[in-house]
């Protein structure tokens, strides 16, 4: 869902891609990046610029509105990691011996 936040992101990445990564990256490595890509050549600046409204929003779907910080390279984290989201299930665990069963092909507990 395109929220009204993310339409001014837009337009502001439309007329200026380096105000929009600041105002969703801040003063970062990011915000660099995009700079460096405006000056190269303006429309790099702006793939730049959508590519990281495009994580944010895709971090908004996940975390909700709110839930979540940028920690760089279009990468973001829940504030509140264990507090309802979906957790990974540990992998599985293959402690068992595997049965011996010798020349002879019966089994027998070694």
């Amino acid at each position: 869902m395109v929220r009204t936040s993310d339409v001014a992101l837009i337009l502001i990445a439309i007329l200026f891609p380096p105000a929009a990564a600041a105002i969703i990256t801040g003063c970062s490595c990011d915000l660099l990046i995009n700079i460096l890509l405006t000056i190269l050549g303006y429309f790099p600046g702006h793939i730049h610029a959508f590519w990281l409204i495009y994580k944010k929003m895709q971090a908004e779907e996940r975390y909700g509105n709110g839930g979540f910080h940028y920690v760089g390279s279009g990468q973001y984290e829940p504030l509140y990691p264990n507090q309802g989201y979906p957790q990974q299930a540990p992998p599985p665990q293959h402690n068992q011996q595997a049965p011996y069963y010798g020349a002879t092909g019966q089994y027998s507990a070694a």
